[in-house]
């Protein structure tokens, strides 16, 4: 008995990440950069919650169901009302199949909703990419936070164990982008170069900017037990992005391509050189990190402490003992 013949690979992005990330932005610049460089993209809007799209949606939730509907009709508030739009896209996944399937040669953006809960706890959003994994698609999951939060330890901290909680969870390969990046110092400056929270290095720096805070310092032992849970899994690294900056897009688009196997073509030349610049990856994120240090971070020329006292005038949450 002869099998079913596998149906052809589809390449995609399964764009997540907290309310307010850019995640829909970040679709809108990512479909209008590959379509100039020749890929047809569709977009799949699946936030039940996102009732005004800026980008052509190819496919849209809205059609299946609507968050504002949910939450009238079953008197759910907007979390419950998310959760139960996953679940009910999870028992409709011949709905999404049918709707997508025109779209078969195309390259695919999904536009996920914001709640975290979706990523971390429930399991209805890992079974809808699951399903789409066995139909052959080949996702990378890009998870958007906002790069602003480097400026604050405890906040930066907080987004390591989302991230890490999110990658174990989702089961994809996994690309962390530190979102709107000409806006990463508006609420104070960083204590460290770029690469130090891109990279994840030693946190225990970090542990020694909250000892500074009365609040924080009865928390030490918590907090140094986060950081060695992050530590321990050393799977979190961050890729800095500005949607208006082409260079920083071309970054993020090497490093999806690269995850998803999307890099690796079907002729013997492109293969090749794609494992060649997987082979030099490393330096060349450095350099790309480099790179939007000096575009959107200012030079640091004080000391770690008078730093420290920046960031405590200009957060009153934040003050040095």
């Amino acid at each position: 008995m002869s099998e079913e013949p596998r149906p052809p690979v589809v390449f995609g992005q399964v764009v997540i990440g907290p309310p307010g990330s850019g995640k829909t932005t970040y679709c809108t610049g990512m479909q209008e950069f590959l379509s100039k460089l020749g890929r047809k993209v569709a977009v799949v809007n699946l936030d039940p919650a996102n009732d005004i799209v800026p980008y052509p949606c190819s496919v849209d939730i809205a059609e299946l169901v609507k968050l504002d509907d949910v939450m009238d009709g079953l008197g759910l508030g907007p979390n419950g009302g998310l959760i139960y739009c996953m679940e009910y896209l999870e028992a409709n996944l011949d709905w999404l199949q049918q709707k997508m399937q025109q779209y078969k040669d195309c390259y695919f953006l999904f536009d996920c909703p914001g709640q975290v809960e979706l990523y971390t706890h429930n399991c209805s959003v890992r079974n809808v990419l699951a399903q789409l994994t066995k139909w052959n698609f080949r996702l990378t999951a890009v998870h958007l936070v906002d790069s602003h939060y480097c400026t604050d330890p405890a906040k930066f901290i907080s987004i390591l164990c989302t991230s890490l909680s999110t990658m174990l969870h989702v089961e994809l390969p996994h690309i962390n982008i530190l979102s709107k990046m000409d806006l990463i110092e508006q609420f104070g400056k960083l204590a460290f170069n770029l690469d130090y929270y891109t990279e994840v290095l030693d946190l225990s720096y970090l542990l020694d900017h909250l000892a500074n805070d009365p609040f924080f310092k009865k928390f030490r032992q918590l907090n140094k037990k986060l950081v060695e849970v992050i530590e321990d899994y050393s799977l979190v690294s961050f890729i800095p992005l500005n949607v208006q900056d082409k260079e920083t897009m071309k970054h993020v688009m090497r490093a999806v391509d690269k995850a998803n196997g999307y890099c690796f073509g079907d002729t013997e030349q492109r293969s090749l050189e794609a494992m060649m610049s997987a082979a030099v990856g490393a330096d060349f994120q450095f350099t790309e990190t480099m790179a939007a240090q000096e575009k959107y971070v200012s030079w640091i020329e004080e000391s770690v402490e008078e730093e420290v006292m920046q960031v405590s005038h200009s957060h009153p949450d934040f003050t040095t003992s």
